[in-house]
């Protein structure tokens, strides 16, 4: 399967790591996961910092999104407004999500294609967080 992965970029190293260990994830899966905030962002490539190459770099990776089977969408360290915007263009393609929390345990919340309404989506995600935090993780 072709999955497409969402998570944070911005705000330091510490994300470009969780990125990796959403990548080797979904590697374990059986996917074959697709990083463009990865991809793109390395030295000597784009600069995110920069709008121009930043554009270029999601337009680049929104035709990938085209042929992709789902979105994985890796919740752990929050959601931002790069990632929702991936995920609205997905809903748009009629792809499915899975939200998906690597810690502390693997755990994944499937949506399918037909249930693309983003407000739908980030109802689950709020819903899961508020158990998360009723069970004290």
């Amino acid at each position: 399967m072709r999955v497409i992965v969402e998570s944070p970029f911005a705000g330091g190293w510490q994300n470009v790591l969780y990125a990796r260990q959403c990548v080797l994830d979904s590697l374990s899966r059986g996917e074959s996961p697709y990083a463009s905030h990865l991809l793109y962002a390395q030295k000597g490539m784009l600069d995110d910092k920069l709008p121009d190459q930043r554009r270029r770099g999601i337009a680049a990776a929104d035709g990938w999104l085209e042929v992709a089977d789902f979105v994985a969408v890796y919740c752990d360290r929050g959601v931002t407004t790069g990632m929702l915007f991936g995920v609205i263009k997905g809903a748009r393609l009629n792809k499915s999500f899975r939200l998906r929390w690597i810690q502390p345990h693997a755990r994944e919340i499937v949506i399918d294609a037909c249930d693309q309404d983003p407000r739908t989506i980030a109802d689950r995600l709020s819903a899961h967080e508020r158990d998360r935090e009723a069970m004290g993780v």
